[in-house]
């Protein structure tokens, strides 16, 4: 893959990344600016995350039927406009459809990153490009929680749409066309299922994914409410879940090439179990921020892994998988966002334990799953 089209799906992803992990941390804020609850503002996560989920579908196949170049300029268009509608939001009902229309037009960055990775990158270097796209990713991620504790909650929305629209003519002149790839519409969905190991795979992203984000989406809350810790504190820990991912996911793309896909998924979700359980204590800060480290560190590891071996899957396969990764990661993690609430909202400790035994089943049950089909 030539380097200008890399750095720019990288900076895409960034600008697409920049305010999906900030968005929980700021749900105090908001909570507090329209006199709403805590968990009815949370609804700023699954709103996003469902309507991007669905709309990835799309995406994988569109792109043999439309220039990718013509799609990306016009998502990244009606992106930067929904977060400038969520920044000058005016009620929460706004919010919330800027945040729909949002994930709608932000799904289809990550599944061109993954196709254009696996049709021009070795086999034996793929895991390191997958792994540095994310670690674009989660420094755009990074940069917008720290910036969360810091400014107004409405300029992280702000920011990304003004980004957005001064990165859309440079993917106009130097993003180049890609007519040559196209060969018509087509859905291949139930095709690729019938293959044992893309089911394999996609069941167990379906659910790390459930059980990440379960987590994952209700930590800020769980800061604030139970541990009563002030936005700085809260958007603070929140981030070292994404300053660990950076590192995460480039070191976990080399590991997927170096020591292999499986154990470096396996790695990664033991490192989550890890974090998880020890969260059911009230711990000092120091070791609360300690096990974000650890819980970020594992989640991308488990991602650099998967998503590596989803570059790897046959040709007739690809375009789905790529769009059935973002598609299936974020419909899954919306509802484990809106599930893990049902529980959260009774006792954290109850959330967190059942969500950390839920990953022990997944790591027991699935550790071999894949590699035998």
């Amino acid at each position: 893959m030539k380097k200008l089209v890399y750095i720019i799906l990288c900076l895409e992803g960034a600008v697409l990344s920049f305010n999906v992990a900030a968005a929980a941390a700021l749900i105090p804020s908001i909570a507090g600016e329209f006199a709403a609850t805590q968990f009815v503002v949370a609804r700023i996560v699954w709103l996003y995350m469902l309507p991007y989920g669905l709309a990835a579908l799309l995406y994988g196949p569109l792109v043999r039927a439309i220039d990718a170049k013509k799609i990306e300029l016009a998502c990244l268009l009606f992106f930067s406009l929904a977060n400038l509608a969520a920044g000058l939001a005016v009620s929460l009902k706004v919010l919330f459809w800027a945040r729909f229309f949002m994930g709608v037009f932000g799904a289809s960055v990550i599944p061109l990153a993954l196709i254009l990775i696996a049709r021009h990158t070795p086999s034996n270097q793929r895991g390191r490009a997958v792994g540095i796209f994310f670690s674009s990713t989660f420094v755009a991620s990074l940069l917008g929680l720290f910036l969360s504790g810091l400014i107004p909650w409405r300029w992280i929305f702000l920011i990304p749409a003004g980004l957005g629209f001064l990165l859309w003519p440079v993917i106009y002149f130097y993003l180049p066309s890609f007519k040559e790839d196209l060969s018509g519409f087509r859905l291949s969905y139930f095709f690729a299922f019938k293959n044992k190991k893309v089911l394999y795979i996609f069941t167990y992203i379906f659910f790390i994914s459930l059980f990440y984000h379960g987590v994952q989406q209700w930590l800020a809350v769980y800061f604030s409410r139970s541990l009563g810790f002030n936005q700085l504190i809260v958007s603070l820990l929140v981030i070292l879940t994404s300053l660990s991912g950076i590192i995460g996911e480039a070191v976990g793309g080399w590991c997927s090439d170096s020591l292999g896909r499986r154990k470096t998924v396996d790695l990664g979700i033991i490192l989550m179990i890890f974090s998880l359980f020890l969260l059911l204590f009230k711990l000092p800060l120091a070791i609360l921020a300690f096990l974000m480290v650890i819980w970020g560190i594992g989640w991308t590891f488990n991602h650099a892994g998967i998503s590596t071996m989803l570059t790897d899957l046959p040709a007739e396969f690809l375009n789905e998988s790529a769009s059935l990764n973002s598609s299936v990661r974020f419909i899954s993690g919306g509802l484990g966002a809106m599930l893990a609430g049902l529980l959260m909202q009774r006792s954290f400790v109850l959330g967190f334990a059942a969500l950390g035994f839920c990953l022990i089943g997944l790591l027991v049950f699935t550790r071999s799953l894949i590699d035998k089909n």
